[in-house]
C-alpha cells in the first residue's frame, strides 16, 4: 500500500509543528530535562522521516532486520571515535 499524497502532507505538518516546538523549548529553561526534550522531539522526527519519506514503513522485515543493526554498529563507532577524541585532548 503506498503512500498517498494527503499523507505527505499530513506528516511534513507534524514535521513542521514537532519543529517549532523544538525551537520554542529551546527558548524556554528546562534545565538538564530541556536536553531529553530536544532529543525525544529529535528522534520522533526522524522516526517519521525514515518510516514515510524514506518508504521504509512497507518494506520488507528482513531488510530492517540487516538495517537496523548497522546502523547502531555505526553510531557506536561514531560516539565511541567522539569519546576517544575527548578522552585524550
Amino acid at each position: 500500500m503506498p503512500v498517498t499524497y494527503p499523507r505527505y502532507i499530513l506528516v511534513w505538518v507534524g514535521l513542521v509543528i514537532l519543529t517549532a516546538i523544538t525551537v520554542t523549548s529551546a527558548s524556554l529553561n528546562f534545565g538538564r530535562v530541556g536536553i531529553l526534550i530536544v532529543l525525544a522531539i529529535a528522534a520522533i522526527k526522524s522516526t517519521l522521516v525514515v518510516l514515510y519519506f524514506m518508504n521504509l514503513l512497507f518494506e520488507k522485515r528482513l531488510l530492517l532486520k540487516i538495517l537496523v543493526p548497522i546502523a547502531i554498529c555505526t553510531l557506536a563507532i561514531f560516539i565511541g571515535l567522539t569519546y576517544t577524541d575527548v578522552l585524550y585532548r
